[in-house]
């Protein structure tokens, strides 16, 4: 992926409004920018408004990355381009502009609660899962023992032997 990434940052060099970078976040200077940004895995491909960036989980050859970032990257609707918003975005970013900041903290700091509480329910559901599938296997592994200790080699090795001197 490195080198379609890098062919793809030299296509972006300089652009206007569409930045194509990496960061390497095992360094001393890239490891706080990425945890600011979540990454928590590598190679990590994040895009849209550096403030609230998202994960890319597209394709990652070159062309399909070319292809995401024609149609994907560059300025969106916001509070600095209201002017590529439709009317519904637009009333949106005015009632945000609208509140205070320390309301817009409250907002910004409940959703963010809201978000954390639905990572910790998925969490808590993938470890139960975990602990059955884990559970479920021993038992398939115990009930696979028994099941060949109860005779069914024998049976299969008499089944061949039969059949290498023709009684079947």
């Amino acid at each position: 992926m490195k080198p379609d990434w890098d062919k793809l940052m030299k296509k972006y060099e300089g652009h206007a409004t569409t930045l194509i970078a990496d960061v390497d976040c095992t360094s001393d200077e890239g490891q706080s920018l990425c945890e600011k940004v979540g990454v928590e895995g590598y190679p990590t491909i994040k895009y849209g408004d550096p403030a609230d960036l998202e994960d890319y989980e597209g394709e990652r050859d070159l062309k399909s990355l070319q292809k995401f970032a024609a149609e994907s990257l560059g300025p969106r609707c916001g509070p600095a381009n209201l002017e590529l918003c439709d009317e519904e975005g637009k009333k949106k970013i005015q009632d945000l502009l609208a509140m205070s900041g320390a309301d817009l903290a409250k907002a910004i700091e409940g959703k963010d609660e809201e978000m954390a509480a639905a990572v910790k329910a998925h969490e808590t559901l993938v470890e139960s899962l975990q602990k059955q599938y884990e559970e479920s296997e021993a038992a398939l592994q115990e009930k696979k023992k028994e099941i060949k200790e109860s005779g069914l080699g024998l049976m299969k090795s008499v089944k061949a032997y039969r059949v290498s001197v023709n009684q079947e």
